[in-house]
């Protein structure tokens, strides 16, 4: 199963300068435990802020950046066909985690969104997840977690 999940101010907003506005130990634990053992797809902007393959996850970084060594846990792919292609062979889900360009390169192939729905609006932000990504999705569950954080659990329809 392809699932996007992020975190997402008031606006949409999910980025400011090339960072997450934020810092919510309490996501951040959630999306290590809900991630973990699966796979993870992220653009190259992303893995660049994030330095390093995530651990106990197969990493693909989608570039045309040849220059992203490939090491363990992580794998560079050129293409969206080339990730759905690779998706096919894989036994766990593979999330889509970012940043607003993969997020709306997926969006015909996303099947779940895992929204953590954060309680501000950020000022300057300047990467928002595409307009309607929800269009088709109904929610079908929430929980709360620690520091007045929602996550929101959608299903396409």
């Amino acid at each position: 199963m392809i699932i996007g999940i992020a975190a997402v101010d008031r606006k949409g907003a999910i980025g400011k300068g090339g960072k997450l506005p934020w810092h919510y130990p309490a996501d951040m634990k959630f999306f290590r435990e809900t991630t973990t053992g699966h796979a993870v797809v992220m653009g190259r902007k992303t893995w660049l802020t994030i330095g390093k393959p995530l651990k106990n996850r197969l990493n693909i970084v989608l570039s045309r950046d040849s220059n992203i060594e490939p090491q363990e846990s992580l794998i560079v792919l050129s293409d969206i066909e080339s990730v759905i292609s690779f998706n096919n062979s894989l036994t766990t889900d593979l999330f889509v985690i970012g940043g607003a360009q993969i997020y709306s390169a997926f969006l015909p192939h996303v099947e779940q969104w895992i929204i953590t729905q954060v309680p501000l609006t950020v000022s300057g932000a300047d990467a928002f997840m595409p307009d309607g990504y929800l269009d088709g999705f109904k929610e079908t569950d929430s929980k709360e977690l620690d520091e007045n954080l929602v996550v929101k659990y959608f299903s396409r329809r």
